[in-house]
């Protein structure tokens, strides 16, 4: 059983930036593909962005991508989300999930999952 915790999240004004945290208790973390989705209020969760277990692979959401930038350290069990030029439609529960596998943008590859963090995003 993995078990992730997602942390980072909170009130943030336009323009601004937050870093996402999160922390896997596997073991072997770097046989895990690792992805942080999104889910806005009353839509249904999307890909952010997600990661292959050694960082080689990385896969973006075409709207996101070039502002946010995922990334992983396997020595801390802690795949990161740097969320730059945050704009109000940005607000979503961040989750983050993991599969012992390659990296997809499917959230039903995905075995494990947090419990997601609230961003918000000020204008």
């Amino acid at each position: 059983q993995v078990q992730l915790v997602e942390s980072g999240g909170g009130l943030v004004q336009a323009g601004g930036s937050l870093r996402l945290s999160c922390a896997s208790s596997g073991r072997t973390f770097t046989n895990y593909a690792v992805a942080w989705f999104l889910q806005a209020p009353g839509k249904e969760r999307e890909i952010v962005a997600a990661v292959s277990g050694i960082g080689i692979t990385t896969i973006y959401s075409d709207s996101l991508k070039g502002r946010f930038t995922i990334s992983r350290d396997n020595a801390k069990n802690t795949v990161y989300l740097e969320m730059n030029t945050l704009k109000p439609e940005d607000t979503a529960v961040y989750f983050c999930a993991t599969r012992r596998s390659y990296a997809t943008r499917n959230q039903g590859d995905y075995d494990y999952w947090g419990q997601g963090t609230q961003v918000t995003v000020s204008s």
